[in-house]
């Protein structure tokens, strides 16, 4: 049960933790630039506190300066289940930071004048892929590709052979790795091989990135990194063939590092094309995040401290990170085996290279929110109806911090999972409530009534999600299905 002490404790403990962080910001920015001894021993003290505190059980950082591997820690469990530690040799799972990969291998055949940034890939194609017979399809180039402005969905619908066009390439920025795979495939009739042979010979070899693949090894199965929940509990780990060109690649703290190195030095790329890749091509949003745009294949962003490149991966319950400032030749990444991964993002970027990332406002990952297990277990001990209603009144009084949309939406599913389907309808009805102008909370209550297979209710609230997002695919794909 949750009682009144046990919230203020963990209220207090929140507390402290956001004065210690805001502390640690605050010293990061009004000293800089701190010594590097200084840097890696922060870090080094602190990675473990926050992990405990946000429950990720696993995690391999590096720190780069001047250009320079500088600074490499393995901390925590590779399997919270067996207690297997994390050392040098562990991989993990880059997610979208694959993306940064594909972008350079393709700049590398711009560089040999086999492939124009300007060109509709579907001329090297000889098709037009997927998307059946959209005519803009002689629009999207590699440049619309890598600066996610191709006009794609992120993945089309599950199972669906024909992959949508959802607006006019070039008009706005919106995330898409199908573009990747679309690019992936380009390059493979370019260069006649494989895509995970071509970025092994040009990328992988070179820079001496000797534990890194984009298709599935053998040896993995003693060295990945399982994936583990916002509880800190094993889930999976994906084992199987075949390779993603925007999310597949498997590595290691230091492989990425060479290759981050890479970047920041324009190796193997001329400079005209580095340069290029490292220009703001497409804002991501003028209005709400001024300072961050998209370059060739990576997140740009403007700070106190210049210019950085950025990338996330978020393969669920894995997650990692990656900045650099570009004129210093300082980054900072890390990978987790854990759905908690980005929540301790801001406090390392401060600990490790100072500073203000507006990127990360962007992202909108939120930090750790203790008071999460706590409304879970609640609700599994006594019922989303009473459990909802202590919470809103603990939240009232602010005894207890408020759950943000993806908190709610993530216990909503876990209740889902555990067939708890009403208490699930519960939670996610408490969000739609809170966050009414959020397509994906009357998208996730959708769900749960069809789970309960009232398909009025879902069909209601499918209709509300894509009225708040015309290019939520997932709302449209399943009113087809619904209504059929």
């Amino acid at each position: 049960m949750i009682g009144l002490k046990r919230i203020l404790i963990v209220t207090i403990s929140l507390l402290l933790f956001q004065s210690f962080t805001r502390s640690q910001t605050s010293s990061a920015i009004a000293h800089k630039p701190e010594s590097l001894k200084t840097r890696t021993e922060r870090l080094q003290k602190d990675i473990p506190q926050l992990m405990k505190f946000a429950d990720i059980p696993g995690m391999s950082a590096a720190l780069i300066n001047n250009g320079k591997l500088v600074w490499r820690k393995n901390f925590g469990v590779a399997n919270a289940e067996t207690g297997e530690a994390v050392t040098d040799s562990t991989i993990f799972e880059a997610a979208s930071l694959t993306k940064i990969v594909t972008a350079y291998a393709a700049l590398q055949l711009v560089d040999q004048g086999k492939l124009n940034l300007d060109t509709p890939l579907n001329k090297y194609l000889g098709n037009n892929y997927d998307c059946g017979n959209d005519e803009r399809i002689n629009l999207i180039t590699a440049r619309h590709v890598l600066t996610h402005s191709a006009g794609f969905p992120n993945w089309r619908p599950e199972g669906s052979a024909i992959l949508p066009i959802l607006f006019n390439p070039g008009e706005k920025f919106s995330y898409s790795g199908e573009g990747f795979v679309y690019l992936s495939k380009v390059i493979e009739k370019i260069t006649a091989i494989n895509f995970d042979d071509y970025v092994k010979q040009e990328v992988f070899d070179p820079l001496k990135m000797n534990n890194s693949s984009l298709i599935w090894l053998d040896s993995y199965k003693q060295r990945l990194a399982w994936r583990h929940d916002w509880l800190g509990n094993k889930s999976f780990r994906w084992e199987g063939p075949g390779y993603n060109a925007a999310a597949s690649l498997r590595t290691t703290a230091e492989d990425y590092a060479k290759f981050v190195i890479a970047i920041l030095t324009g190796k193997d790329l001329k400079k005209a094309t580095w340069t290029e890749m490292l220009s703001p091509q497409i804002k991501v949003n003028e209005k709400t995040a001024p300072n961050v745009s998209w370059g060739l294949g990576l997140g740009l962003e403007t700070t106190e401290n210049g210019k950085t490149f950025w990338h996330w991966g978020d393969q669920g319950d894995s997650k990692c990170y990656m900045t650099a400032l570009v004129a210093q030749k300082n980054a900072i990444l890390y990978f987790t085996n854990s759905s908690n991964g980005l929540s301790i993002a801001d406090t390392l970027l401060s600990e490790a290279i100072g500073g203000d990332h507006p990127s990360l406002a962007w992202l909108n990952y939120g930090t750790y929110n203790p008071s999460a297990k706590m409304f879970l277990q609640s609700v599994l001990d006594k019922g989303a109806t009473v459990a909802l209603k202590e919470y809103l009144i603990q939240r009232e009084k602010d005894n207890t911090q408020g759950l943000d949309e993806g908190i709610i939406n993530r216990i909503g599913y876990y209740l889902l999972r555990l067939k708890k389907v009403d208490d699930a309808i519960e939670v996610f009805n408490q969000n739609t409530i809170d966050f009414p102008e959020s397509s994906n909370t009357w998208d996730s209550l959708a769900e749960a009534y069809m789970t309960r297979g009232n398909k009025e209710l879902a069909i209601k609230y499918y209709e509300k999600s894509l009225e708040l997002d015309p290019g939520n695919t997932n709302a449209a794909e399943q009113l087809k299905k619904l209504r059929s």
